[in-house]
C-alpha cells in the first residue's frame, strides 16, 4: 500500500509538472530604429535696421517686421536715405515634410556702439512658433524691436555677439 501510494504521489507530481510546462508560451519581436536627416539652421542675412533720427526729448522704438519692414514708436524718424534693412534670414533644413518647433531670444539683446548701447527685444518669426520642411528645407526669417533712448548718442551700433534662433524636429 505504501508503495502504491509513493507510486500514485510520483505521477501526480509527474502530471502537474507536465501541466505547468505545456501552459507556457513565447513569442520573438524585432528592434528597429530610422535615423533622420538632422536639421540645420544656417544665417543667410543678418538684421539691420537702417538709419534712425531720434528727437532729444523722447525715444521710442523701430519695429522691423519679418519682411523686413520699419515701423516706428515715439520720438524714432525714419529718414528718407533708410541705409540697409533687413530682417534676419535662415535656411532651416532636414527631413522633407517634417515640422519643427522655432525658439526665438527671449531676453533683450544688446547692441553697442563704443560706451553706448540699445537694446533689441520682442522677437518675432515667419513661419511663427513652428515650420514645416518642404522637399527639406524652409526659409525662416526674424524680425525684432529696436529700443532706442531719448537723445541716443550717433554712431553705427552693431552686436559684439550674434543672438541664437534654435530649431528642433517636433
Amino acid at each position: 500500500m505504501k508503495t502504491t501510494n509513493k507510486t500514485l504521489f510520483v505521477l501526480g507530481l509527474l502530471v502537474i509538472t507536465s501541466y505547468g510546462a505545456s501552459a507556457q508560451a513565447s513569442a520573438t519581436a524585432t528592434a528597429s530604429a530610422t535615423i533622420l536627416t538632422a536639421i540645420s539652421i544656417t544665417k543667410t542675412a543678418d538684421m539691420s535696421f537702417g538709419n534712425i533720427s531720434v528727437q532729444a526729448a523722447s525715444g521710442g522704438t523701430v519695429i522691423l517686421s519679418t519682411a523686413g519692414v520699419r515701423s516706428t514708436t515715439g520720438g524714432v524718424t525714419l529718414p528718407a536715405t533708410a541705409g540697409t534693412v533687413t530682417a534676419a534670414s535662415f535656411t532651416i533644413g532636414g527631413e522633407g515634410s517634417y515640422t519643427y518647433v522655432i525658439t526665438l531670444p527671449s531676453t533683450a539683446h544688446t547692441i553697442i556702439s563704443g560706451a553706448n548701447s540699445m537694446t533689441v527685444t520682442t522677437f518675432t518669426s515667419n513661419p511663427s512658433g513652428t515650420g514645416q520642411l518642404t522637399g527639406g528645407t524652409q526659409t525662416l526669417t526674424v524680425g525684432a524691436t529696436l529700443n532706442v533712448a531719448a537723445g541716443q548718442a550717433t554712431g553705427v551700433y552693431a552686436s559684439e555677439t550674434g543672438f541664437n534662433v534654435t530649431v528642433n524636429y517636433n
